[in-house]
């Protein structure tokens, strides 16, 4: 370990006051499901409808040992492994023999009984670590009637009280599954959910946010703050940073929030205002011939990843190819809107729509290199204008797996201890079928607010693979919220001048205004 890591595994989360060894969660009124009720009470007839859980001071509890399972699910998100230490330590407070068990590779491990037990001597150098390496990770969805039934048998074999499943939103939804189908065969273990994701598409009036977000939007705001300097330096290039996120701008926003870049599409505004791609070029090209006529030849332009799929032609084309090369047609095929879309494309950009497919076969959107896709059509915009007497010199970046595993922020360490702590006592509780919810995130720790959110109220029916499926909702930018508004508000100023912003590296120690930040966007 290196001498930081080392010292990070010292840092101790202060817990809410409200989470204490004899808190017990208590309901309160009855929740229903985000949209289309009668369908998701009747996939989830034992879970649906149940109250929400606030914690409350109870009497001194003579808990007896319990048994947890364990899993990550999906990509990684900084902070994971302090669920685990969370979790433990609550295990290990409520009855010194408890024991957490964790499973191998995510999801399939349940399926396949793949375990680890884990002990005080393995947990002690994953402390505030970054990273799912301590059990690995995996994105197999249990949700055939085989791999439930594998997986309750695994359950019970393990004389499990309950399993918590550290995931994003169609983990969660997988979880609610679990829990419902374990009820139905009898079988004793609470299914516990927790929200992960730096995408940040996992929130709603409960969860402020899905840790892992602050630490990669942390992350990535060094690296555009470093680059808008060089830019402002050397005053001859357009950069193009791609960033993670695909069903939702968040990241984009956040980021765009602490570094304040010259230009940050949002894709829910260009789905909102029904933006074509050549009206979004010609929106970008305008900025730069003004920048570049006022000898400003330089800029950063933040693009989320996932953007063409807020394009309506670009999401016409994409789900008609889905459907012609899945009947082994060629793009001859399209029909007369989708084909002029195909054919304004740039060439290399066509030809990744026709050759990446994913395991359905469907298009891979995060494979195809947006940024230059803009850059291009933007320089192809340019040479047209008589008008434009600067220059163009575009450099393209993608930010992704550089924000997901790395050493957890103090909010990000504290949120995700916090998170463990809250699963421990709900499966000491009896419950099931829930997610951890944490509010508040913008105090101090100590004042959080803690509550336990039915998974059902949080779903509604989506078409999946052409087939209607109960999911929970991701959550997208809402351009109606105080954060958005703000972003609107000084952006103009921020295209037309520089105002750019310096974030530096993540803080641990010092001033509690540079080392306890929580995320920009929840400060409105």
């Amino acid at each position: 370990m290196t001498p930081l890591q080392k010292h990070r595994t010292k840092y101790q989360p202060i817990l809410p006051k409200s989470l204490e060894t004899n808190t017990i969660f208590k309901g309160h009124g009855s929740t229903t499901s985000f949209a289309d009720e009668k369908e998701i009470e009747a996939k989830f007839p034992r879970t649906f409808g149940r109250s929400l859980l606030y914690p409350e001071k109870g009497e001194k509890l003579l808990s007896k040992a319990l048994r947890v399972g364990v899993v990550f699910s999906g990509g990684q998100a900084a902070g994971g492994h302090n669920v685990i230490a969370g979790l433990f330590d609550a295990l290990k407070t409520l009855h010194h023999e408890s024991q957490l068990i964790g499973f191998l590779g995510g999801p399939s491990g349940m399926i396949e009984g793949k375990t680890l037990e884990l002990s005080e001597d393995l947990l002690r150098n994953y402390r505030n670590q970054g990273g799912f390496d301590l059990i690995g990770s995996g994105r197999t969805k249990i949700e055939t009637k085989e791999q439930l039934k594998q997986s309750i048998e695994t359950f019970n074999q393990l004389l499990l009280d309950g399993v918590v499943i550290i995931g994003g939103d169609d983990s969660n939804t997988n979880a609610a599954i679990l829990a419902e189908f374990a009820l139905s065969k009898g079988c004793k273990t609470k299914v516990i959910g927790v929200p992960k994701t730096i995408d940040g598409d996992l929130k709603n009036d409960f969860v402020d946010i899905s840790f892992g977000f602050h630490t990669a939007c942390t992350t990535y705001a060094e690296l555009i703050g470093n680059i808008a300097r060089d830019a402002f330096s050397a005053k001859k290039y357009t950069h193009f940073i791609k960033l993670m996120g695909r069903s939702a701008s968040h990241v984009a926003l956040e980021c765009a929030l602490l570094t304040q870049p010259n230009l940050t599409l949002i894709g829910e505004e260009i789905a909102e205002k029904k933006m074509t791609l050549q009206e979004i070029i010609i929106s970008l090209a305008d900025v730069i011939e003004k920048r570049g006529n006022q000898g400003n030849n330089y800029g950063v332009i933040l693009v989320p990843e996932g953007i063409i799929e807020f394009v309506p032609e670009m999401r016409v084309l994409i789900d008609e190819l889905n459907t012609l090369l899945a009947e082994e047609k060629d793009e001859k095929a399209l029909s007369t809107q989708a084909k002029a879309t195909f054919d304004f494309l740039p060439k290399e950009i066509a030809q990744q729509l026709l050759l990446d497919r994913d395991p359905h076969g469907n298009v891979q959107v995060s494979h195809i290199q947006t940024e230059v896709l803009l850059s291009t059509l933007v320089k192809k915009d340019l040479k047209k204008r008589p008008s434009f007497t600067g220059k163009f010199s575009p450099l393209h970046h993608f930010f992704g797996y550089e924000g997901r595993a790395g050493l957890p922020t103090n909010f990000d360490a504290t949120y995700c201890y916090t998170l463990g702590y809250i699963a421990a006592l709900l499966i000491r509780g009896g419950h099931t079928g829930y997610m951890c919810a944490v509010s508040q995130l913008v105090k101090p720790s100590s004042d959080w607010e803690i509550c336990a959110i039915p998974m059902t109220c949080l779903m509604n029916v989506e078409v999946r693979q052409g087939k209607e499926k109960p999911v929970i909702r991701k959550s997208l930018v809402d351009l109606e919220g105080a954060t958005y508004k703000f972003f609107e508000k000084n952006r103009r100023k921020w295209m037309e001048e520089d105002h750019y912003l310096f974030p530096g590296p993540i803080q641990f120690e010092g001033d509690l205004s540079l080392t306890d930040t929580s995320p920009k966007s929840l400060q409105y």
